[in-house]
C-alpha cells in the first residue's frame, strides 16, 4: 500500500479541488435560490433577473473541477507506484487554493447575491449593480484557480 500513497494524495488533492468548491458553490446557489423564490413567488417576471444571481456562487464548483481535471492530467503516462509522497503532496497542496478559496468565495458571493435579490425585488432595473457586486466576490474564486494553476506547473509526477 505504500507505494500507493503518492498516487492516493493527487487523487485525494483532486478532490479536494472538485469536492470543497463544488459543496461551496451547492451551498451558495441555494441560498439565492431561496431568497429568489420569495420574490419569484410575488413577481414571477424577475425569474430571469434572479436566475443570473443564482448562478454566480455556481462558478466556484466550475473552477474546482478545473482544477481536478488539470491534477488528473497529471497523471497521464505516469506509473502510479513511481509517484512519491513528497510530489503527492505537492499535487495535494496546490489544490488547497482552488478548493479552500472556492469554497469561501462562493459563500460570501452568495452571501452578497441574496442582497442582490432583495435589491432586484424593490428595484429589477438595478440588476447590473447586483451583479457586479457579486462579481467582486468571483475575482477571488478566479485566483484561487490560477494559484492552483501556478502551483501545478511546478508539479512533476514519477
Amino acid at each position: 500500500m505504500e507505494q500507493y500513497l503518492g498516487f492516493m494524495l493527487v487523487i485525494l488533492g483532486g478532490a479536494i479541488a472538485a469536492g470543497f468548491a463544488g459543496c461551496g458553490s451547492a451551498i451558495g446557489c441555494g441560498m439565492v435560490g431561496q431568497a429568489a423564490s420569495g420574490v419569484t413567488a410575488e413577481d414571477p417576471n424577475k425569474f430571469g433577473l434572479l436566475l443570473v444571481l443564482q448562478a454566480l456562487p455556481g462558478t466556484q464548483g466550475f473552477y474546482g473541477f478545473v482544477g481536478m481535471f488539470l491534477i488528473l492530467g497529471k497523471l497521464a503516462g505516469v506509473e502510479i507506484t513511481n509517484i512519491s509522497v513528497s510530489q503527492g503532496l505537492s499535487t495535494l497542496f496546490s489544490a488547497l487554493p482552488v478548493g479552500i478559496v472556492g469554497f469561501v468565495s462562493a459563500i460570501y458571493q452568495a452571501k452578497v447575491c441574496v442582497g442582490g435579490v432583495n435589491l432586484v425585488a424593490r428595484r429589477p432595473e438595478e440588476v447590473a449593480k447586483a451583479m457586479v457586486y457579486g462579481a467582486v466576490v468571483e475575482t477571488y474564486a478566479i485566483l484561487g484557480l490560477i494559484s492552483t494553476i501556478l502551483l501545478l506547473q511546478n508539479v512533476k509526477l514519477g
